[in-house]
């Protein structure tokens, strides 16, 4: 074959080792195993090469309970992959042929690829902010929605409303925003009243 090409396939943790016999009994090569942290978990991709063929067999979003099967007895080699997994980032892979116990690298910490850095982490946590302002600015929409029409009363904002509001901001600048919220309230019930 002149020509190389790649294949990726999405594959269950579950089909792993059943996936790697069936390419071992039908004279694949094993390449590599490849990690990635994601935001959900560990992916890893597993490489088998035939007749100019890549396929790239791809488990999503491993988790730090997973229990990964070794393919050692299948492919030797991949005990290096699978070593250098577990080490870099916490996989648990089970029987491995050669397992060197966490011991495959001197490491200052433990999974150090997991590590996030403080970017990374502000970013996750305003995105988990956002989030939750949106689900209570939603939640907010539907129950007016559902409510019966009645006559307009000014009700001031609910607590969900005012953590929606002050979601990212520093302590004594959210404490500002909640007290002139919470004051708005009372006025506008005030002036509600008198109109009455």
């Amino acid at each position: 074959m002149d020509r190389f090409s790649q294949v990726f396939n999405e594959v269950p943790l579950a089909e792993v080792h059943d996936l790697a016999a069936r390419r071992a009994e039908e004279g694949w090569r094993y390449v590599q195993i490849l990690a990635v942290n994601t935001e959900e978990g560990i992916d890893l991709v597993y490489s088998y090469m035939k007749d100019g063929l890549l396929e790239n067999d791809t488990v999503a979003a491993v988790g730090a309970d997973d229990a990964v099967p070794s393919i050692t007895d299948l492919f030797l080699e991949a005990f290096v992959c699978e070593n250098e997994i577990h080490d870099l980032y916490g996989v648990a892979i089970e029987n491995i042929a050669i397992d060197f116990g966490g011991m495959f690298y001197q490491l200052a910490e433990k999974a150090p690829m997991t590590v996030v850095s403080p970017e990374q982490l502000a970013a996750r946590e305003k995105a988990k902010k956002i989030a939750a302002a949106k689900a209570a600015k939603e939640a907010a929409a539907q129950k007016e929605q559902a409510a019966p029409a009645a006559p307009a009363t000014v009700a001031g904002p609910t607590e969900e409303e005012i953590q929606a509001k002050i979601a990212g901001l520093d302590p004594e600048k959210a404490a500002k925003v909640r007290a002139a919220l919470e004051a708005k309230a009372k006025k506008a019930a005030a002036a509600a009243g008198k109109g009455e």
